[in-house]
């Protein structure tokens, strides 16, 4: 069991540091970004003035022809506003990358690797807005795990189990479209995070699921899923915080009248 379940205050240090983390990371991409589109500006502005008053001024124009150390000097300058553009250009190229490995750090942190989906920690972002404050009556969320993985496990092999939880969570990502926010919780449990909730909202997202996991299991030679689930709903239970409102929902997989 994933530890916000039980402990909020690590939870809220934890969210606390990653979003910092990937705050300040967001915003210093951005700063360079907006840095070295002034830098390229600005030298473009320069070279192209430097340019148009050597045409224009006949006189100038002859003496660079001419004298060679003043030819000399403007070789130099040309030289180091080419080098400027190669630089500029690198760090382009550099922030680029850059970029591109945050993203997939980014990826690889907030989504499951067996599961395909969202992993606890993109839970986060919905959390973190509840807490410290108090609950609307319109948030919803479901605790669902597979009840048989051990089985499948021992009689099919890891492998299997490992398929048996992508089929899983390929099943809640379709469902949860458009309707809330689904998560692998750890181990064999997922968290669907409804924050525009009803009970019925609830009640058809499991029988959805239910159909789904249905027409899986009647499938040639399918491995057999199971599932449990445990539900809870702001707007009917007793619950102050959001943190509350989801260990209620995993309680309620065994007691339902928890």
């Amino acid at each position: 069991m994933c530890y916000y379940i039980d402990n909020s205050r690590v939870l809220h240090a934890d969210i606390y540091v990653t979003n910092a983390f990937c705050d300040t990371k967001e915003v210093l991409m951005k700063r360079i970004d907006k840095l070295k589109t002034v830098q390229i500006f600005v030298y473009i502005v320069l070279t192209l003035a430097c340019i148009l008053i050597i045409a224009l001024n006949k006189g100038l124009f002859h003496t660079i022809a001419t004298d060679q150390g003043v030819k000399l000097l403007c070789v130099m300058l040309w030289f180091a506003l080419g080098a400027g553009f190669f630089f500029i250009y690198m760090d382009f190229s550099i922030v680029s990358s850059f970029k591109k490995d945050y993203r997939e750090l980014d990826y690889a942190v907030h989504s499951d690797p067996v599961a395909g989906i969202a992993n606890r920690y993109s839970s986060d972002v919905i959390i973190e807005k509840y807490l410290d404050r108090p609950l609307p009556g319109s948030i919803g969320c479901i605790m669902l795990e597979i009840s048989n993985i051990k089985e499948i496990n021992i009689q099919h092999g890891h492998r299997e189990g490992n398929a048996a939880i992508r089929q899983f969570s390929t099943i809640l990502k379709m469902i949860s479209v458009g309707t809330c926010f689904v998560s692998r919780n750890g181990g064999n449990k997922f968290l669907a995070i409804f924050e525009d909730c009803s009970e019925e909202k609830l009640q058809d997202f499991v029988a959805r699921v239910a159909g789904k996991v249905s027409v899986h299991n009647s499938e040639d030679n399918a491995v057999q899923i199971e599932f449990d689930y445990g539900t809870a709903y702001s707007g009917a239970d007793t619950v102050g915080t959001i943190t509350e409102l989801i260990a209620l929902s995993d309680r309620r997989i065994r007691n339902k009248d928890a």
